[in-house]
């Protein structure tokens, strides 16, 4: 079990990692602006907003890299903090701004969670 809680939670930050890059540097090119469908002059206008989006994916992808490679009890307890957040994240996202992130990164988050406390 230990082995599929690891392999979800490099997926995840892999995820956070993929985030992160369109947010950061693609956000004004096809693949950010189709993500919320805007047109070039809005995604020109939210460009520093989703650069800082952008931005805190990456610490939940580097603070995920950090667990796995941690030993433990401190690589347990930071992948349970940082998928946490993830998971947070994720419905708080799903709230407020687009109920499509409850299952884009709140639910991957989740499942890794469950599986990290449950190879514990």
């Amino acid at each position: 079990m230990e082995i599929v809680a690891n392999v979800l939670v490099g997926l995840v930050a892999a995820l956070h990692v993929y985030i992160l890059v369109l947010e950061m540097f693609l956000w004004q090119k096809k693949p950010g602006r189709g993500l919320h469908g805007f047109d070039p002059e809005m995604a020109r206008a939210t460009a520093p907003l989703a650069a800082n989006q952008g931005l805190y994916n990456g610490f939940l992808a580097a603070g995920l890299m950090w667990g796995l490679l941690a030993a433990d009890p401190t690589g347990f307890r930071v992948r349970v903090f940082f998928l946490s957040c993830v998971v947070v994240a994720g419905v708080f996202g799903a709230v407020t701004a687009n109920r499509r992130i409850l299952f884009a990164q709140a639910l991957p988050g989740a499942l890794a969670l469950a599986a990290v406390l449950a190879a514990r």
